[in-house]
């Protein structure tokens, strides 16, 4: 089949270019209408985790108004006075003007110090000023962030703006920069630099480099019709474009590599073509079968992240094998020999020499095969001794901690830890259901607002019964970073020992929310999901592979050597 796809398309070349500049375009114009939309930095699990069963409760007993959700705070703006008190006059007519530019920059609701005294630092140099952005708070942002930095300029006052939307900006922001940088300014460059190296000619080289941004670009339309129906993630953009890279300049280098070679035997340059096509574009096609099915094991998991992940990853392999499968033999179909043009001097083979062996790895190949005993103990013991560190393998999530310093939400958390110790702008949530007034309840409250008292973690709850009674929101401020490694402990042990403590005899019921929450439950889902993903993800890899080479020992070899990569590269980013 492979073959007679490559065949049909190297003798109507111009057809399948054609038609894959109509789907480029198309692309580029879906791409600019609707991928800005379909992304963002959230990430939710999708289960019925106890974060999710306790937003729940909460959203039932306390049911907003429109008017309540503007009101409502995602952001702190902390303003610090070089010299004197954040009260003295100058100062206080400086934060009512920023108040004002907070309101003309989008900002719903200002809460400063002249309406709540504890607003102001315990040395009276510094304040929080309490922001809610409204229903258009992400769009917001930008304009109150360029607010705060004009006081920030200013002599004599410091201040930086932080919170909920401030971070999802910069995520977002930051995700554009990692692209830039990593894929684009390096990896593509880095790409270019290898393959025109490699086959010693510039037209060879810029061809699977070409294929790979074609496959991108018709992915991220992909991804963008994707989003009009489910939430993706923004980092869906990093993981498309590095696999994007990585496949179509693989799958595009086996298959030129072969054709090449079938020309160096003189081959006419369609039979040429047609070989490759039943050679190296068969290998394509099953090695795009696998890593496609091995993605689908990251749709197991019930995160929007891995989902997200997934689906991009699945969307540029699923083109990056049509594009090789049928662009590339049609481009070899066009270019024929003219694809070792602009030979480079010193690398540069010609076509009668490319497929040649090479001068070092035929002697590797054949020293490993004298000795294969040794070859092994000596490959396997080097990639098991650098997996060995995976066993002190430590994960988390990126917060405002592990953010660069230039973002706002980064220095506008280090300001307020450091003015305001044990605050945060995500608290932890602890909803209280059931009849939340009986005094079995109310008792159960009052011995748990006790125990956070005696932890230094924890900073003054606030309690809060719904009109009906049925559900009580304690809230209560978690220091630092609040998806950090303390405040993720902090609440496991809410969940696991203090609340059962003061509850106990009771059938209240009582769950815990909030960002660190979600977090935890984040983490305990993706723990949950390892090994399923991981039999999933080999056994059919087991499968595809025992059809593609009519063999066991092969598809288990393989998988071994999967597994002994894969371990050896999470031992070295340890």
């Amino acid at each position: 089949m492979t073959e007679r796809v490559a065949r049909a398309s190297s003798r109507h070349p111009w057809r399948v270019i054609a038609a894959w500049i109509v789907a480029v375009v198309a692309s580029v114009f879906l791409i600019g209408m609707f991928l800005e939309d379909a992304l963002s930095a959230d990430v939710e699990i999708t289960s019925q985790t106890e974060s999710n069963r306790a937003n729940q409760l909460l959203s039932e007993g306390f049911r907003p108004t429109r008017q309540e959700l503007e009101r409502d705070v995602t952001e702190v703006v902390v303003v610090r006075t070089e010299a004197g008190s954040i009260e003295d006059p100058a100062a206080r007519e400086r934060v009512e003007s920023l108040s004002s530019e907070l309101r003309s920059a989008g900002a719903t609701n200002v809460v400063t110090y002249a309406e709540d005294e504890r607003l102001v630092s315990q040395n009276g140099d510094a304040t929080v000023v309490l922001v809610g952005l409204g229903f258009d708070a992400e769009d917001n942002v930008p304009a109150a962030v360029d607010v705060v930095e004009r006081l920030d300029a200013e002599p004599g006052y410091e201040a930086a703006m932080t919170g909920e939307w401030t971070t999802e900006v910069d995520f977002n922001q930051l995700s554009q920069d990692d692209l830039r940088e990593g894929e684009l300014f390096f990896g593509a460059p880095a790409a270019l630099v290898i393959l025109l190296l490699v086959f010693g000619a510039v037209v060879a080289g810029l061809v699977p480099l070409m294929l790979a941004i074609i496959s991108i670009i018709v992915a991220l339309a992909l991804v963008a019709l994707l989003g009009q129906a489910y939430d993706l993630s923004v980092f869906t953009i990093n993981m498309l474009t590095g696999m994007g890279l990585a496949l179509g300049i693989d799958y595009s280098l086996f298959v030129l590599s072969r054709y090449r070679e079938e020309r160096t035997q003189a081959r006419e340059k369609l039979d040429a073509i047609a070989t490759a096509g039943s050679t190296a574009s068969r290998a394509v096609l099953f090695s795009g079968m696998a890593f496609v099915l091995a993605m689908f094991g990251l749709v197991l998991v019930p995160s929007t992240i891995f989902r997200s992940l997934a689906a991009g990853a699945i969307l540029v392999g699923f083109v990056s094998v049509i594009a090789a499968l049928t662009l590339l033999p049609a481009v070899l179909g066009l270019l024929g020999d003219r694809i070792n043009s602009l030979r480079i001097p010193y690398f540069g083979r010609t076509a009668e020499q490319a497929g040649r062996e090479g001068r070092f790895w035929g002697p590797v190949v054949r020293g490993v095969m004298r000795r294969p005993v040794v070859s092994l103990m000596f490959s396997a013991g080097l990639l098991i001794a650098l997996t060995l560190p995976v066993l002190r393998l430590e994960t988390g999530t990126a917060g405002r901690s592990t953010m660069p310093d230039r973002f706002e939400s980064k220095q506008g958390y280090l300001l307020l830890n450091e003015e305001f110790p044990g605050q945060t702008t995500d608290p932890v949530q602890i909803a209280v259901g059931g009849d939340a007034s009986s005094p079995e309840a109310q008792a159960g409250i009052e011995r748990l607002t006790a125990e956070l008292a005696r932890r230094p973690l924890f900073s003054e709850p606030t309690v809060t019964t719904s009109e009906s009674g049925t559900v009580t929101e304690v809230s209560v401020p978690i220091a630092g970073d609040p998806v950090g490694k303390r405040a993720i402990e902090a609440v496991r042990d809410l969940r696991g020992e203090v609340i059962p403590r003061a509850f106990a005899g009771t059938n209240t019921e009582v769950l815990v929310t909030g960002d660190t929450a979600e977090e935890l439950d984040y983490h305990d889902t993706v723990d949950w999901w390892r090994i399923p993903v991981f039999i999933f993800v080999l056994g059919l890899s087991f499968i595809l592979l025992t059809i593609a080479f009519r063999s066991i020992v092969v598809p288990l070899k393989a998988i071994v050597l999967n597994l002994l990569s894969v371990g050896a590269a999470y031992g070295l980013l340890v």
